[in-house]
């Protein structure tokens, strides 16, 4: 019996790329769709038939009926918020009790690790990280330190394991002097949501995808965030708290490295990024600010601003090795559609070095770009690859030849029927 592979979706820069939208459109060539990292700080966005959903825990493939939702091992995931999401999903008609299963090793994000969260951000005064506060690197710390809940915790005595870490939490709290706050009302849904998760299957999921691979099925990795906040190949200390990048699709589901199959890197024709830290193409001026309001470049689940600048080739191309990437996605490509020219970051600069690899010390560089025409067209109406102006197909040959990697999907728009498959 032939058996299935693990392809895996990746944001592959700072995230923020639009890859719900392209696990939604490619969820009809997979069996299961699962969820290897990250938590409810990665809003993903879809658009369809004029219904707008943000997907924060749940895999984007939830509105395929029929096809297997996971939420893997490598995630972390509040229980309230989850309910959230969950009940706006059921209300809209999907029932997600049939189709999404949850990890029992997945870890649990308590109210008080929210607080820890903003704890310890607070302690670092002027070098602020600029976390969503969700309580995201708490959870992942506790993890390591082997102290914290997972979610097959809340099917044996849950109770008493909870008080025991929230008790510890306050301790660490007071500790801080962090002392001004109220989780009452917060503890109460959280708790109301543990419950609510009680509904769901909540399995031995490593065991399950394995199964399906056996059996020849075929499984989409959906990622978070991007390769630059991965934790242990992004910007440090401005990153994410997990692995991002296609290695933590092995751990995070518990697959072996031999099932990957294809790794998609999506990318968008320019650059953002969300929080502190350095961003070499970052744009302070009206270019910028075009961008993010034609881009809509607010934060799907913080509403923050998100920074600006042109395609970074510097970044992009270090994300592509790290990743293995095997096709490229771009996103977004219509955002530029009215620019006269685009540049790109083709190396870095500083005190009179010049770089085209990723340096360790990110800080301080500026970019040196490369101009190229703008294509002065609205690409949003396209449905064919035939009809793209001659300067849109010289973009995408001149990123297809820095990178030595085909771009295989082109994005015209947010609705998923904007999305162009190109012939290789």
């Amino acid at each position: 019996m032939t058996k299935g592979k693990v392809d895996a979706l990746l944001g592959i820069v700072f995230g923020d790329e639009g890859k719900g939208k392209v696990v939604d459109v490619f969820t009809p060539r997979y069996d299961v769709v699962a969820r290897f990292a990250g938590g409810p700080n990665a809003g993903h966005t879809i658009i369809f038939e004029g219904k707008k959903f943000v997907l924060r825990s749940i895999p984007s493939g939830i509105f395929d009926e029929g096809k297997l939702n996971i939420i893997g091992n490598g995630c972390v995931i509040a229980p309230d918020l989850f309910m959230a999401e969950a009940m706006e999903l059921e209300q809209a008609g999907y029932n997600l009790k049939e189709r999404l299963h949850i990890s029992k090793r997945a870890h649990l994000i308590l109210p008080t690790h929210r607080v820890l969260d903003r704890a310890y951000e607070a302690a670092k005064g002027k070098n602020k990280v600029g976390t969503t506060g969700k309580g995201i690197g708490p959870t992942y710390s506790e993890k390591a330190s082997r102290t914290g809940l997972r979610v097959g915790d809340i099917l044996d005595n849950f109770p008493q394991k909870y008080e025991q870490l929230k008790n510890r939490h306050l301790q660490i709290l007071s500790d801080l002097h962090f002392t001004d706050f109220d989780i009452t009302e917060e503890e109460q849904r959280w708790l109301q949501g543990v419950e609510y998760m009680r509904q769901y299957p909540l399995t031995d999921t490593e065991i399950e995808i394995n199964k399906a691979l056996a059996e020849g099925k075929n499984v989409l990795a959906e990622g978070a965030q991007g390769t630059m906040l991965d934790i242990d190949h992004g910007t440090y200390p401005f990153v994410s708290s997990s692995n991002t990048i296609s290695g933590g699709v092995c751990t995070g589901l518990g697959i072996a490295p031999n099932r990957i199959g294809e790794i998609f890197g999506i990318f968008k024709a320019y650059s953002t990024r969300v929080g502190a830290g350095p961003f070499p193409v970052e744009l302070f001026d009206e270019t910028g600010d075009k961008i993010r309001e034609i881009g809509h470049e607010y934060g799907a689940v913080t509403g923050r601003n998100r920074r600006c600048g042109w395609l970074d080739l510097v970044a992009l191309k270090y994300a592509i090795m790290v990743n293995g990437v095997t096709q490229l996605i771009m996103m977004k490509s219509d955002v530029l559609d009215s620019f006269d020219t685009i540049r790109v970051c083709v190396a870095y600069e500083k005190d009179g070095v010049r770089v085209t690899d990723m340096p360790y010390d990110t800080e301080g560089w500026n970019a040196v770009y490369e101009d190229l025409p703008g294509w002065k067209t609205d690409l949003t109406g396209l449905t064919e690859e035939c009809q793209f102006p001659q300067p849109l197909k010289d973009y995408i040959t001149y990123i297809e030849k820095e990178t030595e990697t085909p771009i295989t999907i082109v994005s015209v728009g947010p609705d998923r029927a904007q999305t162009i498959a190109r012939s290789k």
